[in-house]
C-alpha cells in the first residue's frame, strides 16, 4: 500500500525509490509489527480479562499449571493483526506470494479463533472437533498447494531440493501438491503442539521466520541463487516483508508472553503462524531445511505420536507427560528452564540450517 504511495511521490523526489529496496521495507515491517504489538497489547490483554476469556487448564498436568487458570487467551489475534497490517502497509501487493501467504495465515487462524471461542467463551472443552479443525485445514492446506502448484512458472518452482546434496533434484509433479499439503498442515499443528508454555512456542517461531526471511531474499535474488545454488524463485524475495512482521509481531507478543505470561497465544495464533512458516518454506524449496530448523516443533510432534503409539500397542507411556516439554516439567525442571533450553536448542537448529546455504 505505502510501496504504490512511494512510487507515486517518486515522480516528485527521487528520494522515495528508496522504499524500493526489499531490506528497508523489511526493517520497517518489523517496527511497524514491533510497534502495534507493543501499543495494542495492554488494551487486548484487559479486553480479554474484561470478557473473561481465560486459559483453561488440565487438571492431569502439572501442579504449577494450576496457577495459569484464567489467563487471557486468544492473544494469537494480536499477533495476525500485526502481521496483517504490517504486510498490507509495507509488501508489494501484486505479488502472488504475498497473498497466498497473507491467506493462508489468516485461514488457518480462523479454525483457530472458532476451537478457542467455543472452549473459552461457550465452554466447550472439546472446542472444535477434531476431525472438523482437520477438514478445515486440508480444504485450506490443499487450495493453497494447489494454487502454487497450477500457477508455477517454471519446473524448479515444484521440485523437492536436498541440502548438502547439490546435485539432487527431485521433480515431484502433481506430488508437489501432496508434499505442500503435508507441510502445511504438519507444521501448523506441530507448533500448536509446542504452545504449552510461556513463550515456548513464539520466539522458536520467530526465529525460524528470520532464517526464512533471508532464504527469501537469497532465493528471489537471481545472482545470490545461482551462487548459493538454491531454486531461484521470482518474486519470493517480496516475503521477506512478511517474515519480518511476523518476527516483528512475535516479539512484541513475547513481550507479554514471557513467564510469567500475561496472555497466551491460543490456537488462533499457533495454527495459524505453523501454515505460515510452512507455505513460506515450500514457495523458497526449503521444507527440508525447515524440518531441520524447526527441530523443537517436530520433537514435540514426535513426542506425542510415540506417546500415543506406545500406550495404545503396549498399553504403557514413554513419557511422564506428552508433549515432551510436559516430560521435563514432571521430572523436576522449572517452567523457565523447560523454555530456555528449547530456545537454545532452535538457535542451534537454526544456525545449522542457514549454513546448509554454503553446504552444498
Amino acid at each position: 500500500m505505502l510501496l504504490l504511495l512511494a512510487e507515486y511521490l517518486q515522480q516528485f523526489h527521487t528520494g522515495f525509490g528508496v522504499f524500493q529496496y526489499l531490506t528497508l521495507r523489511g526493517i520497517l515491517g518489523v517496527l511497524t509489527a514491533l510497534a502495534l504489538s507493543l501499543w495494542l497489547g495492554p488494551w487486548m490483554i484487559r479486553t480479554l480479562q474484561i470478557r473473561q476469556i481465560g486459559q483453561a487448564v488440565r487438571n492431569d498436568g502439572p501442579q504449577s499449571h494450576l496457577s495459569k487458570k484464567g489467563t487471557p487467551t486468544m492473544g494469537g489475534a494480536l499477533i495476525l493483526t500485526a502481521i496483517a497490517v504490517s504486510t498490507l502497509l509495507w509488501a508489494d501487493l501484486a505479488n502472488r506470494y504475498v497473498w497466498v501467504v497473507l491467506a493462508v495465515t489468516l485461514a488457518f487462524g480462523a479454525i483457530g479463533w472458532v476451537d478457542d471461542y467455543r472452549k473459552v467463551i461457550e465452554k466447550n472443552s472439546r472446542g472444535l472437533p477434531s476431525r472438523w479443525k482437520y477438514f478445515w485445514q486440508s480444504v485450506f492446506g490443499l487450495a493453497a498447494a494447489v494454487f502454487l502448484y497450477m500457477t508455477a512458472q517454471d519446473p524448479v518452482e515444484t521440485t523437492l531440493i536436498l541440502p548438502v546434496l547439490k546435485d539432487v533434484a527431485i521433480p515431484l509433479g502433481v506430488g508437489f501438491v501432496v508434499l505442500t499439503y503435508f507441510v502445511i498442515v504438519g507444521t501448523s499443528n506441530a507448533v500448536n503442539l509446542t504452545d504449552g508454555l510461556d513463550g515456548l512456542a513464539i520466539l522458536p517461531t520467530v526465529m525460524v521466520a528470520g532464517a526464512l526471511a533471508i532464504f527469501c531474499y537469497l532465493s528471489g535474488n537471481i545472482k545470490f541463487a545461482e551462487y548459493l545454488l538454491i531454486p531461484y524463485v521470482p518474486g519470493a524475495g517480496e516475503l521477506i516483508v512478511f517474515c519480518a512482521a511476523l518476527v516483528g509481531a512475535g516479539l512484541g507478543f513475547l513481550w507479554f508472553n514471557t513467564y510469567p505470561a500475561q496472555v497466551f497465544m491460543g490456537d488462533v495464533g499457533a495454527l495459524a503462524l505453523g501454515a505460515a512458516l510452512g507455505t513460506i518454506a515450500v514457495i523458497v524449496r526449503q521444507e527440508v531445511v525447515l524440518f531441520i530448523m524447526g527441530g523443537v516443533f517436530v520433537m514435540e510432534t514426535l513426542s506425542v505420536m510415540i506417546q500415543v503409539a506406545s500406550f495404545k500397542l503396549t498399553g504403557k507411556r514413554v513419557f511422564r507427560m506428552a508433549p515432551i516439554h510436559h516430560h521435563f516439567e514432571l521430572k523436576g525442571w522449572p517452567e523457565p528452564r523447560v523454555i530456555v533450553r528449547f530456545w537454545i536448542i532452535t538457535v542451534i537448529l537454526v544456525l545449522v540450517g542457514l549454513a546448509t546455504l554454503k553446504l552444498r
